[in-house]
């Protein structure tokens, strides 16, 4: 099945997920991990990206983003994958690609669906089961948006800030948003939707990415080719 060209929009939110390959280990150490970040920082100033959530999985990654200009993602995400992988390979002696293909993404509708993809990338260690609350895992921008621990990777979203009118409000309607998981058939959408290259908003939205950049924005019906879809 041919893939979907990739669309990048100024100004609209993205998620990003980069994988290893076969869902191999990408990092071994909290070196790692610093690494990564380091890396992330540099290339997404470089590239004009802002970055509003995060998570560092031990095989995977999540970003929230937003670009300032064309393409920057993709240009942000190929010299960090890059960079990586060569940090990577010299370290433990090893050669050969690291990451699974490209990454995948998506666009996401800011009102409302946008808080919820926060809650979804940051939430991944408490799924996983490798701590009981998000507070409790170092790698990932919760610490940041939920407890105020500044981190030098985030650039906090208009709808981040619309939660209060100080800092102290917005943390504290932060965690209110956490004393509930997402519902399974939130989590699915979101999943669906990067996966696919697909569109995490309303219907209204999504029509109108259909419209004016005639491109697939919801999963097709099985069998059928959607009109006008570019591939």
């Amino acid at each position: 099945m041919a893939r979907l060209h990739r669309i990048c929009p100024v100004g609209i939110p993205q998620h990003v997920i980069q994988r290893g390959n076969n869902r191999q280990l990408c990092f071994n150490s909290d070196e790692d991990f610093a690494a990564y970040a380091h890396w992330l920082k540099e290339y997404a100033t470089k590239y004009q990206t802002q970055i509003h959530a995060w998570v560092f999985m031990r095989n995977h990654v999540h970003l929230l983003v937003t670009p300032s200009c064309d393409n920057a993602v993709s240009q942000m995400m190929q010299s960090l994958g890059r960079c990586y992988v060569r940090y990577y390979n010299k370290k433990y002696q090893r050669s050969g690609t690291l990451w699974e293909g490209r990454f995948k993404s998506c666009l996401v509708e800011t009102a409302e669906y946008l808080l919820q993809c926060y809650r979804y990338i940051e939430l991944n260690p408490v799924r996983a089961l490798m701590v009981s609350d998000p507070s409790e895992y170092r790698w990932s921008s919760y610490r940041n948006n939920g407890l105020g621990v500044y981190t030098p990777l985030i650039t906090p979203h208009n709808e981040y800030l619309r939660l209060g009118n100080s800092s102290a409000e917005r943390l504290h309607h932060y965690r209110e948003l956490f004393k509930h998981h997402l519902d399974e058939s939130i989590m699915t959408e979101i999943r669906d939707s990067v996966n696919k290259g697909l569109v995490f908003g309303s219907d209204k939205v999504k029509d109108e990415v259909e419209y004016n950049l005639k491109r697939q924005a919801r999963p097709g019906k099985v069998g059928r080719k959607p009109k006008e879809m570019l591939l």
